[in-house]
């Protein structure tokens, strides 16, 4: 289960060190350039580098998550990403009027992918530590049984 749940953390800290990176080093760019970025309201340097910082901030956590699978780790990040991925799904979905039907589908299905791995991630880490307990419980009274 360890190696799902890096999986997922690696696709969301790629994806988010990109997106991050690109939107605070290269705002104009990322807004004249990604995919379906002109959709939404009117380009800002300010607002488009702060978001960078900020994606970069939660790639970071993914990433210490990502080489230290602990649910210590994992969980905070995973919930600080889906504290973004979820109203960002929401927010699309709502704003699809001046989409193509292609971006529209682009759009939900893939912002509705990564929110999803988010909650993903941590019901994984949540059911590995659970089965993990169980086993160190048995094991504990199993040893204990025969003294």
């Amino acid at each position: 289960m360890t190696l799902s749940i890096r999986i997922g953390l690696a696709l969301l800290f790629i994806t988010e060190f990109t997106v991050g990176f690109w939107n605070l080093a290269f705002p104009q760019s990322f807004y004249d350039d990604f995919p379906t970025v002109d959709l939404t309201p009117p380009f800002s340097e300010h607002y488009a580098r702060d978001f960078g910082g900020a994606t970069l901030g939660i790639a970071l956590l993914l990433g210490f998550a990502l080489i230290v699978p602990r649910a210590v780790f994992v969980i905070p990040a995973a919930v600080a990403y889906s504290m973004f991925s979820i109203p960002h799904f929401f927010f699309h979905l709502a704003h699809l009027e001046h989409a193509t039907a292609g971006e529209a589908v682009l759009l939900t299905s893939g912002n509705a992918v990564v929110a999803l791995l988010g909650l993903g991630v941590i019901l994984l880490t949540v059911l590995r530590d659970r089965r993990d307990r169980r086993r160190r419980e048995l094991a504990t009274a199993s040893g204990a049984a025969s003294y």
